[in-house]
């Protein structure tokens, strides 16, 4: 492994390609070692041999796109905990992709725990904070699109009525300001939603709270917005995850 590992970077080191002969010299391997690695990372797509010369191939691509991917989403989690933290609420990231809700992390703790999802999230857009920010943030053709396909219903006592009465609030939302729900989704439980729009993605960082605690969540929602400007640029560069 640690031998295919260096002739991977030897041959990352020459974006033009290069012969079995300058790899092994400069891997410091033998060559029929080479010529057996080189063979094997062919056949495995790591590496592409084109005249003679080898280059990286798709596997090896496909490899660093998905560390970039982990690191950008380690870069979140870490905010999410941090947020969390000096908030004293459990905090999420959510963006709508390819027509769905999708909540790609949570950060909670014993003390403050996350709300249990005890109706699908994407089912239930119209219900929770996080849903109505996103769809808040698309234009009528897609939110029309998103509720043909999952209608509103009552999910709690709380629960928007109708669909018509769901699109009146979203239109009056207005883009900087963070979505209030309380108890639409979850009983016991108020929300807030920050929306987060980088060109066409539209994204969302959140936080719930016990409905006894009711009046901390709009200050606590503007921290959170403070402290997501103060980190702009990380989160925007996150976004993709």
């Amino acid at each position: 492994m640690q031998r295919a590992m260096r002739l991977l970077e030897t041959v990352a080191g020459h974006p033009y390609g290069a012969p079995a002969k300058q790899l092994a010299r400069e891997a410091g391997l033998a060559l029929p070692t080479t010529y057996h690695l080189l063979r094997t990372l062919v056949h495995e797509g790591y590496l592409r041999r084109d005249k003679g010369l080898f280059f990286l191939g798709e596997a090896t691509e496909r490899l660093a796109g998905s560390g970039a991917q982990q690191k950008r989403r380690s870069t979140v989690v870490g905010m999410l905990a941090r947020w969390r933290d000096a908030i004293g609420a459990p905090v999420y990231y959510a963006v709508y992709r390819e027509g769905e809700i999708d909540v790609v992390c949570a950060s909670d703790a014993p003390v403050n725990p996350a709300v249990q999802e005890w109706a699908d999230f994407r089912e239930t857009g119209h219900a929770h904070a996080v849903g109505q920010c996103l769809l808040s943030q698309l234009d009528e053709e897609a939110r029309r699109d998103h509720l043909d396909r999952y209608p509103v219903h009552s999910v709690t006592p709380y629960t928007v009525r109708d669909a018509q009465s769901l699109l009146r609030r979203l239109e009056g939302t207005r883009r900087t300001e963070p979505v209030i729900e309380r108890q639409e989704y979850a009983l016991g439980t108020v929300c807030a939603a920050i929306p987060v729009t980088v060109g066409t993605t539209a994204a969302t960082v959140a936080i719930s709270l016990p409905v006894h605690q009711v009046d901390r969540l709009l200050p606590a929602a503007r921290r959170l917005q403070a402290e997501m400007g103060r980190l702009a640029g990380s989160l925007t560069l996150s976004i993709s995850i």
